[in-house]
């Protein structure tokens, strides 16, 4: 089949990888206008893990990975309350990886032999008919394809054109999230510093990779409004929100109008009852984006793409997005549950913050730590694990065919 992917950041690759597997001629677009390097970290866990091992990447992955050596929880004047290692930190099984987004896009895009990309473009009107679809783009011409599938994150425009607006898919948590680049102004060295206040969280962090550093806000945001493009009001806001902050945040925010990888956005699950109709899927974040705070959304992605490819090459596209939808449903569920970490990432009340204080500064003299931290990893490598994933019949592999450009 010739089918276009919307999308070039984790689910699409991965997506584009398999399809090409199986025979089918793939084109991925994307309103970026070329590749974004770097990005903030991501966790690859559990079944995701297998869907790397199966591309042959997983070793090129774990390459890749933040190297970070552990993290600090500090108080409020900046002084260090507990530290961990950053297995701990990050509640990970040693299968686990924890990479940069833009280096394990950049790995999957590599694997994509015969994908065409196309970059700085976005899809505008989609038509259905009996035999395929007819895509019309922004600068493009209109092409036809016998399906589409949206790999375009939590504000996806597949999603839109053939499932109507967001909002009624969009589930809120009540908390806004910024990253962006800022100096190394604590000189940190493969480590992250944790400073949260009542209704804030502030993390700020250096892996192998940077020669600076990311910062990561966290706050209570309730009903917030602002244009999603508006990337002004959004800084606006931020520093609104954190300007009472202690610790570092002023030095930081005053770094904000500088950063060339400014990111601003509401957390929200999206739950939708099907994640198909007609000839278009949806896949990803797009489909079943856990929100942040669950730190599930790249392996969803992995195994989503996974799992999708593999029931297309089983049958029918109508019958493949039935068994799709049927195999992940679980999956998803159970991993979306993990978005509820937001109440313990971001204090609620000035009794929770202090009660969280104080379990931190106790934690290295209760004797029951070393069984409650392996409860809450055995929790996650259950969810990270809880699908089973098809399993490519060999010999299906067929010699890459390149599209016309």
């Amino acid at each position: 089949m010739d089918i276009l992917i919307s999308g070039a950041s984790i689910a699409g690759p991965a997506l584009a990888y398999w399809l090409r597997e199986f025979g089918n001629n793939v084109t991925v677009v994307e309103r970026s206008p070329a590749p974004r390097p770097g990005g903030y970290k991501i966790d690859v866990r559990g079944a995701a893990m297998t869907v790397l091992e199966r591309m042959g990447i997983a070793d090129e992955v774990r390459q890749h990975h933040t190297d970070m050596r552990g993290g600090a929880f500090l108080d409020r004047k900046g002084r260090t309350i507990v530290e961990m290692d950053a297995d701990t930190v990050g509640f990970r099984e040693p299968t686990d990886v924890e990479i940069l987004r833009g280096d394990l896009a950049r790995i999957l895009r590599g694997a994509t032999e015969g994908v065409e990309y196309v970059y700085g473009d976005s899809i505008t009107a989609m038509t259905e008919h009996a035999d395929g679809i007819t895509v019309e783009f922004e600068r493009s011409l209109p092409r036809r394809f016998d399906l589409v599938i949206g790999a375009d994150g939590l504000h996806s425009t597949v999603r839109a054109l053939a499932f109507g607006p967001e909002e009624q898919f969009l589930r809120s948590l009540g908390h806004h999230i910024a990253i962006f680049s800022v100096p190394n102004l604590l000189e940190l060295d493969r480590w992250e510093t944790i400073q949260a206040e009542k209704g804030r969280t502030l993390n700020v962090y250096s892996t192998r990779q940077d020669t600076e550093a990311k910062a990561a806000f966290m706050f209570a945001s309730g009903g917030l409004t602002y244009d999603r493009r508006d990337t002004a009001r959004q800084r606006e806001l931020l520093a609104e929100t954190f300007a009472p902050h202690g610790w570092i945040a002023p030095q930081l925010l005053a770094a904000m109008p500088d950063a060339p990888d400014f990111y601003f956005d509401g957390m929200s699950v999206v739950e939708m009852e099907r994640w198909s109709t007609g000839r278009v899927a949806l896949v990803g974040d797009a489909a079943y984006g856990p929100s942040p705070a669950s730190g599930q959304g790249t392996s969803l992605a992995l195994v989503g793409a996974y799992v999708l490819a593999h029931e297309l090459a089983a049958a029918d596209h109508q019958a493949a997005f039935a068994a799709y939808e049927k195999r992940m449903r679980h999956f998803v569920t159970v991993n979306q549950k993990q978005a509820n970490n937001i109440k313990r990432m971001v204090a609620g009340s000035r009794f929770t913050l202090w009660l969280n204080m104080t379990m931190m500064r106790l934690m290295p003299y209760l004797p029951g730590t070393a069984k409650i931290m392996e409860k809450v990893k055995a929790e996650i490598r259950d969810v990270s694990n809880a699908v089973e994933l098809p399993v490519t019949p060999p010999g299906l592999r067929t010699e890459p065919v390149r599209n016309d450009p």
